[in-house]
């Protein structure tokens, strides 16, 4: 986790992004001094690129993974992994945890989740040749779905595809009277 960042060291426009619950994984609306940024990622907790960053506040279990730009967050509302991609690397992990395989606390007026959460999630973590089988997979089917230019195009000739057959068979008739 991050060291917290008051309010008022926060502006509406500015040099490094800082992320709250809100725009984790979207924009950004909020920011800090470059100043600040590098003040407190010298002497403070920070996640390395590639890391898996999880929501863990509010709508708990969103996954990003770190893109290794300057940006900093919210807290203990949004944490990450120092994982050994050695066993399990932070792509499969990411897919793995977006499934959300902990148990949240709850109790509180926000439903929060733990480090003792995630380290107590069961995971089923096959080879690495086999991880990176999956991700590629399963990074393809994501293209497809969030990526316009790649998803729009392969719905259309989808659909194209699935009219031409049902045209096909909507209007193929066979003659009963061939005196017609």
């Amino acid at each position: 986790m991050c060291k917290r960042i008051m309010k008022a060291e926060t502006s509406n426009s500015g040099d490094i992004p800082f992320y709250k619950i809100g725009t984790f994984g979207g924009e950004a609306d909020s920011f800090i001094s470059k100043e600040k940024f590098y003040e407190y990622k010298s002497k403070y907790s920070y996640p390395n690129k590639g890391d898996v960053l999880i929501s863990a506040a509010g709508t708990i279990g969103k996954t990003v993974v770190f893109d290794g730009k300057p940006a900093y967050f919210q807290d203990s509302n949004i944490v990450w992994i120092n994982n050994d991609e050695k066993i399990v690397t932070n792509n499969f992990l990411r897919y793995c945890y977006s499934k959300q395989p902990w148990i949240a606390s709850t109790g509180g007026t926000i439903v929060r989740l733990y480090n003792e959460n995630i380290a107590n999630a069961i995971i089923v973590v096959p080879t690495l040749a086999e991880q990176e089988r999956i991700v590629s997979i399963l990074d393809r089917f994501d293209k497809l779905c969030n990526d316009i230019s790649d998803g729009l195009p392969a719905e259309i000739e989808a659909r194209r595809k699935q009219y031409e057959y049902y045209r096909d068979k909507l209007l193929k008739f066979e003659m009963k009277n061939k005196e017609l």
